[in-house]
């Protein structure tokens, strides 16, 4: 017999988000067939995408920034288990300064960012840059920074199909990468070492990727709200070099690829608990292969965890390009899509667990 869990916790709305979106989300997002639950929900420290009602936000104000100048000199200065608040109703514009100084915000091993999204209302603190070539925004110095509460404003969220159309299909360029990478991309966040914690922010309108993970390990992306990263070729909400991390709880809407991996040994990732909203310009969590690579392999990253995930999106749900040295399960997810083979897809060591399927009444179905 079939009941439907309908969560208590919901994302409040706050107003509009960046470029217009809501940080709302389905109030239905887990489904339970037969004593087994599938899909996503939020946990001890508030609701998936993070906003009002998320309480695991950092308390330390060493020092607080209310300008540019403030930020950058506190971000000097700070050490290792220091916070550097901005307050929620502060808007900073770093436009000028990427694009004539090509300034980077550079944070120190184990410092946090922080700003109070959600608290009384406040929609956090908005960090922007409207330089095109903002890449990255922010780049992390050292393992175990944090960034919490803020609002991170990238300059395209634009899909540019049209520069993608001249670059790769126009008649007498054929693939033509080059120009295609003459137009400017960004990051939002850089990160080169262990353990960065993005959590409780939203961020929106970078072209490359919102969460550069580059390399490391034991990164932890949460709470968030992450969308309109668009960009058609590029565009991903989290992407991985080789790097490993734990996704969940965020709320993903409007990106290319929500989540993303080159592949590379040693790249791995475990999402669980994500909800993707509707909105996507191709397949939402994706892993390449040595054939995107061209490195003679078929290797498709180390590992993946792919589970209790809500997709309200009839894209296909996950491509892994090739074959993970060692394994990738993919599990008790809720997927809108009736039961299709298209809506899975990996070359190999892969194992397609139990997933339920369709959104009236939904029906459980091991394998693809």
């Amino acid at each position: 017999m079939l009941s439907v869990i309908a969560l208590a916790l919901l994302v409040t709305p706050q107003g509009s988000g960046l470029y217009g979106a809501s940080p709302d989300r389905p109030e239905r997002t887990m489904v339970e067939v037969r004593g087994v639950a599938f899909g996503a929900s939020g946990d001890e420290h508030g609701p998936i995408g993070g906003g009002a009602g998320y309480s695991a936000r950092p308390t330390r104000r060493d020092h607080i920034a209310h300008t540019v100048d403030q930020l950058l000199a506190a971000l000097q200065e700070a050490k290792t288990g220091e916070v550097v608040f901005v307050p929620g109703k502060v808007s900073l514009d770093f436009s000028a300064r990427v694009y004539v100084d090509k300034t980077v915000l550079e944070i120190s091993e184990g410092v946090t960012l922080a700003s109070d999204r959600g608290t009384d209302g406040s929609p956090g603190a908005l960090l922007f840059s409207d330089a095109l070539a903002t890449r990255p925004f922010i780049r992390t110095m050292g393992p175990n920074v944090r960034l919490s509460g803020l609002r991170l404003r990238g300059p395209d969220p634009e899909r540019r199909l049209d520069h993608h159309r001249r670059s790769y299909r126009e008649p007498g360029k054929g693939r033509d990468p080059k120009y295609y990478y003459s137009f400017p991309i960004s990051n939002g966040i850089a990160a080169t070492h262990d353990g960065l914690e993005v959590d409780n922010c939203e961020l929106a309108g970078w072209s490359h990727a919102a969460i550069y993970l580059r390399r490391g390990s034991k990164h932890h992306i949460h709470h968030s709200f992450i969308h309109h990263n668009q960009y058609q070729g590029l565009g991903y909400g989290v992407c991985h070099d080789i790097a490993e991390s734990l996704i969940e709880r965020n709320l993903f809407d409007f990106n290319r690829h929500s989540i993303a991996g080159t592949g590379r040994p040693g790249s791995g990732y475990e999402a669980r608990h994500n909800v993707e909203r509707g909105t996507s310009l191709s397949h939402l969590f994706d892993m390449h292969g040595g054939r995107d690579r061209k490195d003679g392999t078929t290797i498709a990253g180390d590992w993946l965890h792919v589970h209790h995930n809500a997709f309200f999106c009839t894209k296909p749900v996950i491509k892994i390009r090739g074959i993970p040295v060692k394994q990738a399960v993919i599990e008790r997810n809720w997927l809108i899509h009736p039961a299709s083979r298209h809506a899975m897809k990996s070359d190999g060591r892969t194992t397609f667990g139990e997933n339920a399927w369709g959104i009236e009444h939904p029906v459980v179905r091991t394998g693809r």
